[in-house]
């Protein structure tokens, strides 16, 4: 797997979607200092939810900005057959005979991006998978309660 190519497309999802949130938050933004949005009444509310928008979109962009940042500065780690999951890796996991893809990282968790035609979903360590996936290696089996009981999954591969 070329880790290099998946992290530009990582990188170019990220852009993509910090490309919609700028442009929602300048028209939030004018909404809500538009003149027809001032108040007419106490009960008038319009110019208010605007600006609550706006602000959250903002928030949304500084979070883009901050998480492209960071998957432009992560270097590339090579994992061995016995290196465990840490930040980097591309986790190969199966259950119940469906294979699906990770890719750890600090930030952008549920990012999802194809590479290879397969898809590959970014995932924190903070996630409840992230967490448990953590220090695991190839070929290790563990039991993820992520939609009630407890299921068997194998980490098929870590690179």
């Amino acid at each position: 797997m070329n880790k290099r190519l998946l992290k530009k497309k990582i990188i170019a999802r990220l852009t993509e979607e910090l490309e919609t949130y700028l442009r929602a938050a300048r028209a939030s933004r004018a909404e809500a200092t538009h003149e027809q949005s001032r108040a007419e009444n106490k009960y008038d509310t319009r110019g208010l939810e605007a600006s609550y928008l706006a602000k959250g979109q903002s928030r949304q962009v500084a979070e883009l900005e901050s998480a492209i940042a960071t998957f432009e500065k992560m270097e590339i780690k090579n994992f061995t057959e016995g290196s465990g999951i840490e930040v980097g890796a591309v986790v190969t996991v199966e259950h119940r005979g469906e294979k699906t893809t990770y890719f750890i990282a600090t930030k952008a968790g549920g990012t999802e991006v194809i590479y290879d035609r397969n898809e590959v979903l970014v995932i924190t360590p903070q996630s409840p998978l992230g967490e448990q996936l953590m220090e695991k290696k190839q070929g290790d089996r563990l039991k993820l309660a992520l939609n009630g009981a407890p299921d068997p999954y194998l980490v098929v591969s870590v690179v």
